[in-house]
């Protein structure tokens, strides 16, 4: 199919030029993406005061979301827009999705307040699924539609430049990923607000909702220079109608009369052409590969799920995965394959995806040997129909007790309490405070207490994270506070370096699986067809965080060790089943395929020409 005016012949190192706007297109939008889902789960649980369990099944229903849509963006670019104005116009909804999101996440749009009452949260959480839902359709949308647009950018001898793009442009999706997981927990923690002051997530959605516009806008920048493919008409309908007239036509002629055919989609030849029929199978065939595909996923989402509700039971704070993604990429590709290559071992793309799946696997049993580890050191908390109560009693007399204290006035007058900005209010002699959350554990803090005859202060010890203690105020020495610490909980002793080797096997498995996958959707797909295929693979992500909510939902493991390896199982299965059908499996070169039917297209032309004008001169003696 001829491309539009623009066609990308301008080179740089080898490559046309116009797929570096592509190519920071893509990093921005990931920036965005992976920028607003860094903290997403926090939101839920900590501004929206949602539970774990009912926020991964939001998280993970959201990301299913994502990658459903992409069918949609694959119709709406193959069937009347094409891929470039596909990707404009659903980059701008994109862009709204953010800023509404954003917005959502303002204290001040109402009263709430740490309390999370219905009335405090309804605009909140409508203006946040909103918003969320808006950027599902259009990263899911325009999905298909990128890589697929930057592959179009390459001309047919250019196989070797078109396979190092797709390991730049998943760099690049990694390079943003890395920036943004680095940039907006660091944005949420500082405090933002007029009336009231909050983790700053307005500031964390709002910058993922600028870069998404600077992707916006630089993607438009090159438009002169894209080829653009103009789409070919609703190809996913007419396979659709092809797969379900040759499956209506067997049925209806099973008798011994009619001659078998070669493959149960010949049946359609009656009806349409055979490079149609031709094209389908090609895709059936991967489509069929990606069966098992969505269980790999399944494991890989939980990152940003149960992988991050693991690190907030553990004591440390660093980001792994998009490290070790902007590293392993060139390893990989640079060192790893090439010596794979000496060593003569045919490491087909679908063996790299084997691969990958297995590395996933064991990941989880990684993830599983820590959270035994987390769970020695947790706190036991009393069962179904139990209570476990503290009592201190620092007074000569009996006192009133009450529960959940954080500060205690062992002092005979009034104390008025905050600690660095954070206020306790007014305490009577013997009176408790409730709990209050510290973010920054690894630092002490000033406790202001404010007494009838004078203001003290004292410097706190530093809290671990995850620890609970109850502070005693006793009384006063000059300017000095003297304070009590008993420790409720005991800090977490388990550090998030220990994630690091379920990281790292987990990346080294995103890596073979997830580029090879890419660039073997790209490759065997017919030209026509490239963003559904596409649409398929980015639906298997969909599918993969289905099977998180069923399988978490169905297994009700009481440990989350056990849930890990669980999954670490099941992926284990598929992945040896996937190896099997894999072997099955023969490389095809659409290219090739679509030469010969143009060939023999040309030939049937050229036949009826000659036809017609035999009989034109037959007539013309008559």
């Amino acid at each position: 199919m001829p491309a539009a005016a623009g066609e990308g012949s301008v080179l740089c190192f080898g490559f046309p030029l116009s797929i570096f706007f592509i190519v920071i297109n893509e990093f921005c939008e990931r920036f965005s993406y992976y920028g607003m889902k860094a903290v997403l789960i926090l939101y839920f649980k900590y501004f929206l005061h949602w539970e774990d369990n009912f926020s991964t099944a939001i998280y993970h229903t959201f990301v299913a979301l994502c990658y459903l849509t992409p069918i949609l963006g694959a119709i709406i670019a193959d069937s009347w827009l094409g891929k470039f104005k596909t990707i404009v116009y659903l980059s701008i909804v994109y862009t709204i999705g953010q800023t509404v999101l954003s917005v959502g996440s303002i204290n001040d749009l109402t009263d709430h307040n740490q309390d999370g009452s219905p009335d405090s949260v309804a605009l909140h959480i409508a203006l946040s699924m909103i918003g969320l839902i808006l950027i599902a359709l259009g990263t899911g949308g325009i999905k298909p539609c990128v890589s697929a647009f930057g592959g179009d950018q390459f001309e047919e001898d250019q196989e070797k430049q078109r396979r190092t793009f797709f390991s730049l442009f998943y760099l690049s999706i990694n390079a943003g990923s890395l920036l943004s997981t680095i940039v907006t927990p660091n944005l949420r923690a500082t405090e933002c607000g007029i009336h009231s002051k909050q983790r700053c997530y307005p500031l964390a959605f709002g910058v993922p909702a600028i870069l998404m516009a600077v992707a916006l806008v630089v993607f438009v920048i090159g438009s002169k220079m894209y080829k653009k493919v103009k789409p070919q008409g609703n190809i996913m309908l007419q396979v659709s109608k092809c797969v379900g007239f040759a499956i209506k036509n067997r049925f209806q002629h099973r008798s011994k009369e009619f001659p078998k055919r070669e493959h149960w989609l010949d049946w359609a030849s009656e009806k349409y052409d055979k490079q149609l029929i031709a094209q389908t199978k090609m895709v059936l065939k991967v489509l069929f590969l990606y069966i098992p595909l969505p269980m790999f996923w399944a494991l890989f989402d939980q990152q940003g799920s149960r992988w991050t509700l693991q690190a907030t039971a553990m004591n440390g704070d660093f980001i792994v995965n998009p490290i070790l993604i902007v590293i392993m990429v060139p390893v990989v590709d640079y060192l790893v394959y090439p010596l794979i290559k000496k060593c003569k071992i045919n490491f087909t793309p679908l063996r790299k995806m084997t691969v990958g799946m297995f590395l996933a696997s064991m990941a989880f049993v990684a993830a599983a040997l820590v959270q035994v580890q987390i769970d020695k050191t947790s706190p036991v908390f009393p069962a179904a129909e139990q209570t476990q109560v503290r009592l201190i009693n620092l007074g000569a007399a009996p006192a009133t007790v009450q529960f959940q204290p954080q500060f205690i006035n062992n002092y005979s007058l009034p104390v008025n309490v905050t600690m660095d900005g954070m206020a306790f209010g007014v305490l009577d002699p013997l009176s408790v405070s409730n709990y209050s959350v510290i973010t920054k554990q690894d630092k002490s803090f000033t406790i202001n207490a404010s007494m009838p005859l004078a203001t003290c202060t004292v410097v706190s010890k530093t809290f671990g994270y995850g620890s609970a203690y109850t502070i005693s105020v006793n009384d006063c020495t000059g300017s000095h506070l003297n304070v009590t610490y008993f420790e409720d909980i005991a800090p977490n002793t388990v550090h998030m370096a220990w994630q690091i080797p379920q990281y790292f096997l987990l990346t080294c498995g995103e890596v073979v699986f997830s580029v090879t996958g890419l660039e073997f959707s790209y490759s065997q797909a017919p030209s026509n067809m490239k963003s559904v295929l596409q649409a398929g693979w980015l639906l298997t992500v969909a599918v993969g965080n289905i099977i998180v909510l069923i399988v978490a939902g169905a297994s009700k493991l009481d440990k989350q060790w056990a849930e890990y390896v669980l999954f670490a199982a099941l992926l284990l299965v598929v992945c040896i089943i996937f190896a099997i059908m894999a072997s099955f499996y023969t490389y095809v070169d659409p290219n090739e395929i679509e030469a010969q039917f143009s060939e023999e297209k040309k030939g049937e032309d050229k036949k009826d020409q000659d036809d017609n004008e035999k009989e034109a001169e037959a007539d013309s003696r008559m």
